[in-house]
């Protein structure tokens, strides 16, 4: 599902909010998650997941093509942890 398909179902679900302000509000979510996760800070969501940042230190990598060894410098990624409900819920046992 993408951000567009988000808000149509969100619209939808809820016909008395202006699609307007739905989109608003997912884009709101999704701008303070990020703003937190920039800050270095989780971001939890009780039954579906946690949002934290990992460093990945820096590395020495080999480029797939040539074989040339490269430098990797040291990065923040983004990490995502399924919480119980949401891993039970796929795993089928509610």
């Amino acid at each position: 599902m993408i951000r567009s398909e988000l808000i149509q179902k969100i619209a939808d679900d809820n016909p008395h909010l202006y699609q307007r302000d739905v989109e608003r509000i997912v884009n709101t979510i999704f701008d303070e998650i990020t703003t937190a996760m920039a800050q270095g800070d989780r971001v939890e969501l009780r039954g579906f997941g946690a949002f934290s940042v990992k460093k990945r230190d820096a590395r020495v990598g080999r480029n797939p093509r040539t074989g040339e060894t490269v430098n990797v410098e040291e990065k923040h990624v983004p990490f995502f942890k399924t919480g119980k409900l949401l891993r039970d819920r796929l795993n089928g046992k509610s």
